[in-house]
């Protein structure tokens, strides 16, 4: 029985421990409502970032306003691919889209109105900004925004990139 008991809690561990290294597979929207899988976010094999944010979070605003300026650059030299999903929920949904056409923000949007995407990553607090392998992997994370954590993201973005 000692011996069933502990296989049985091995079994869970493991599959606990594959479940939490899985990339969620969860429906969300692109800003023209239509259905986005995020088992669609890929970047052939190049650097993903993933940065959840809101409109009225202006640290978030902020750090996507900052990325903007360098992202050309920084696919130039990197591949990386940047995901910026919103967080904002019913009450705001609707600001979502003419907010980000007058960013001009050179990045897909998507949002996570119902925040199951934001869960399934334990995002607590925004903004909250992923790098991600060619596998889907978790390579580096960061909450927050002040100005100056871009270079760090760009630092991590070179290392994977093997610059």
């Amino acid at each position: 029985m000692k011996h069933y008991l502990f296989l049985s809690a091995l079994f869970i561990s493991v599959a606990c421990m594959a479940q939490e290294n899985t990339f969620p597979k969860i429906d969300i929207h692109t800003l023209e409502s239509k259905t986005f899988n995020t088992n669609a976010i890929e970047n052939n094999g190049q650097p993903i970032v993933i940065s959840f944010w809101a409109t009225w979070c202006k640290p978030c605003v902020r750090e996507l306003n900052t990325i903007s300026e360098l992202y050309e650059d920084w696919q130039e030299e990197t591949g990386v691919k940047l995901y910026a999903v919103s967080i904002d929920d019913s009450r705001n949904i609707q600001k979502l889209a003419p907010f980000v056409a007058t960013s001009d923000w050179p990045f897909d949007v998507l949002s996570d109105v119902n925040s199951d995407f934001r869960r399934a990553m334990n995002v607590v607090t925004s903004p909250h900004t992923f790098l991600l392998d060619e596998n889907r992997k978790i390579v580096w994370q960061h909450v927050g925004y002040s100005p100056g954590d871009e270079d760090e993201l760009y630092e991590q973005l070179l290392k994977l990139a093997g610059k």
